[in-house]
């Protein structure tokens, strides 16, 4: 695989393409454990009427039960969007030691209100597939407005 993190972004971007067909805010997430995805989710806050089924809250809970266990620490998680205060918090409790993400969140992104939310261990990445990323969430917003 030549570049993984585009791969596995690219995977996340599809998730976050069936939000957007949803009417959800189109964020998508998959998690990798030893070049496996384990799991992939999109927000799902408007169908389950849930402010929590962010993403990264539905892929965890995957992760952890298709692995069987509330640590996910061999995993990677891809996002195509930076991480909210909440997802963070959790992706910390889950001891995710890798965090991909495709574009910054400006106003509820977690590296400005909460940097040290995720695992002290934990790894961060930014900016694969950015702007990829950020036109799918500018075209929501846009088609709402």
């Amino acid at each position: 695989m030549p570049n993984p993190h585009e791969h596995f972004m690219r995977l996340a971007l599809a998730e976050a393409q069936k939000a957007f067909q949803k009417g959800e805010v189109p964020i998508g997430c998959v998690v990798v454990c030893r070049d496996r995805v384990v799991a992939r989710a999109h927000n799902l806050t408007e169908t389950l009427c849930d402010p929590t089924a962010h993403a990264e809250m539905q892929a965890i809970t995957m992760a952890t039960n298709e692995l069987g266990g509330k640590y996910l620490t061999d995993c990677t998680l891809y996002v195509t969007v930076e991480p909210c205060i909440m997802c963070a918090g959790a992706l910390g409790w889950a001891q995710i030691p890798h965090v991909v993400y495709g574009c910054r969140d400006e106003k509820r992104g977690f590296q400005a209100y909460a940097p040290h939310a995720l695992h002290p261990k934990a790894q961060i990445e930014g900016g694969i597939l950015e702007e990829e990323c950020r036109q799918l969430m500018q075209q929501f917003f846009r088609q709402k407005r």
